[in-house]
């Protein structure tokens, strides 16, 4: 569905992404991790075309992104940022409605969208309080919300790119969050790329993991391929034990 090829990203004279190359397909959760400065977000603007690229090409369905009509893409590729500023006092439903802006809705038919939404979230109580005043968690669920709002009327497989999507969430709605997403992957035929930096996370809810180092895809494939000891002692300088869950082949870190 997204192919990337030979694509390097430089920001000033120091390259950030060199030579990446990967497939992304529908229906599979695809997380990217690394250390700090590896180059995960900067793939991910790259995606969304945020960033600029030096060098190589990004196709969805072997059609050059940047040829796409930009309204229609809109409507097929959504990202949820790592940080989303926004101060006005928008009500939460305001928010979320923001998401309709590329579709073809009646206002009623948006104002179900928003509350299916809402739902999904666990935020329908939240409806009508000042978007200003929730928490960092709370905005970051309002946030995705507006994503998945945007994307309702893909007419392919829909591309949802998570930038830390967990990062400012208490436990039990990180894992809420990764399951939805999987959730649309395997159930919806969602392509989800995500930023992480939780590898038992990642092991749980991924079904291709891509790890970078300094710009570089070192290591992917499953949980079990991608993350063996010695990559994580070459990428993060860490000794892990590891464990294998109980009940699959999935590696627990520690």
């Amino acid at each position: 569905m997204i192919e990337i090829k030979h694509l390097s990203v430089r920001i000033g004279h120091k390259p950030v992404l060199t030579d990446i190359n990967l497939n992304i397909a529908a229906g599979k959760v695809t997380a990217l991790l690394g250390p700090n400065g590896a180059g995960k977000s900067t793939l991910l603007k790259s995606l969304c075309q945020e960033t600029e690229v030096d060098s190589g090409e990004i196709l969805l369905d072997n059609r050059p992104l940047h040829e796409w009509d930009r309204l229609e893409l809109a409507k097929t590729l959504a990202v949820l940022p790592q940080h989303a500023s926004l101060t006005f006092p928008f009500k939460v439903s305001e928010v979320v409605a923001m998401g309709l802006y590329p579709l073809s809705v009646s206002r009623s038919q948006g104002s179900e969208i928003v509350d299916q939404q809402l739902q999904r979230l666990d935020l329908l109580s939240l409806k009508y309080r000042s978007y200003p005043t929730l928490s960092g968690g709370e905005k970051q669920r309002v946030q995705l919300a507006r994503v998945l709002t945007q994307l309702q009327q893909a007419s392919r497989p829909p591309i949802l790119l998570l930038d830390e999507p967990t990062s400012a969430l208490d436990l039990a709605q990180q894992h809420r969050v990764l399951s939805l997403a999987k959730t649309l992957a395997h159930e919806h035929n969602y392509a989800v790329i995500v930023v992480l930096h939780d590898l038992n996370q990642a092991s749980r809810y991924a079904d291709n993991l891509v790890v970078l180092e300094q710009g570089q895809i070192v290591s992917q494939g499953t949980p079990k391929e991608a993350l063996s000891p010695e990559t994580i002692r070459q990428v993060w300088k860490y000794d892990p034990l590891v464990v294998k869950a109980p009940d699959s082949e999935i590696p627990l870190l520690f």
